[in-house]
């Protein structure tokens, strides 16, 4: 390891003094357990709060152009499988029973949903209607989403994305490094650090979000359906949902193994 990338891998673990380790979640029957490292000073109240504004916002803006949905079919649809599903994240995480949970229909032909930090759930009529999904599908959606806010995987990427920028200036602080080597330094973070653990948040939210679903009684297979649909739809200009969500083969056969591990759960709540 030469100097430059020494002094960054030094400031690094310089900056877990400043970072808290944390388990955001029990692990369920799917088993997630990973300890997760959180920036002290950006706490779970003030990730929330700030999304909490920016979804009003989201909300407000698509209201003035008469896009949001609160009365139609599909916009009933979402509310009764958001309420079996928020029942069943206590499980995972006990105060998610105190969130100010929302979930919201706007109309628009985007392939996309998200739910953010604090259980603020938002669809697209897009996502619902070009796929033509089944309830069981949006439940296989709208879980791991849940998963992802109940994780706090938002946060955790934040708290990465100071470690960072902070490792970055104080290396380049103590180097004088020009440009070109903080650009280098700053890629080998990013493929050391930041992708791998991308790609695993997003096996932790198919696996919470499988067990979320089954615990309220939808189908775990339908999980394996959506991504099927997924990647026939990204066959031509990717949706949008796929630029945050990436489909692979290996990401269902990881859904196919865990599905006997939550099939019992489904069973019970039928």
């Amino acid at each position: 390891m030469n100097i430059p990338f020494r002094l960054l891998s030094l400031s690094l673990c310089s900056l877990l003094v400043a970072c808290q380790a944390v388990n955001t979640t029990s692990g369920g029957a799917v088993g997630v357990e990973r300890k997760q490292y959180m920036f002290s000073m950006l706490s779970t109240q003030e990730v929330n709060q700030a999304y909490a504004q920016s979804y009003q916002q989201t909300l407000s803006d698509a209201s003035g152009k008469g896009m949001l949905d609160k009365n139609s079919a599909n916009a009933k649809r979402l509310q009764a499988i958001a309420n079996r599903l928020i029942k069943q994240a206590p499980l995972f995480r006990p105060d998610s029973a105190q969130w100010q949970w929302e979930v919201n229909l706007i109309k628009s032909p985007e392939l996309n949903a998200n739910c953010g930090p604090g259980g603020k759930i938002i669809f697209y009529s897009g996502i619902i209607e070009k796929l033509k999904l089944t309830d069981d599908e949006i439940a296989a959606i709208m879980g791991h989403e849940i998963a992802h806010a109940l994780r706090e995987h938002g946060r955790e990427a934040m708290s990465k994305a100071y470690g960072i920028e902070m490792a970055k200036q104080g290396a380049g602080a103590l180097l004088g490094l020009g440009s070109d080597s903080l650009a280098l330094a700053d890629a080998a973070v990013q493929y050391g650090m930041t992708l791998p653990n991308s790609r695993g948040n997003e096996n932790e939210a198919d696996l919470i979000g499988l067990e979320l679903a089954a615990r309220a009684g939808y189908n775990p297979n339908a999980a394996v359906s959506l991504w099927q649909k997924m990647a026939a739809a990204s066959e031509g200009a990717p949706p949008e949902f796929m630029s945050t969500h990436p489909s692979s083969g290996s990401r269902i056969a990881s859904l196919q193994a865990a599905i006997p591990k939550v099939m019992p759960l489904y069973q019970q709540a039928r």
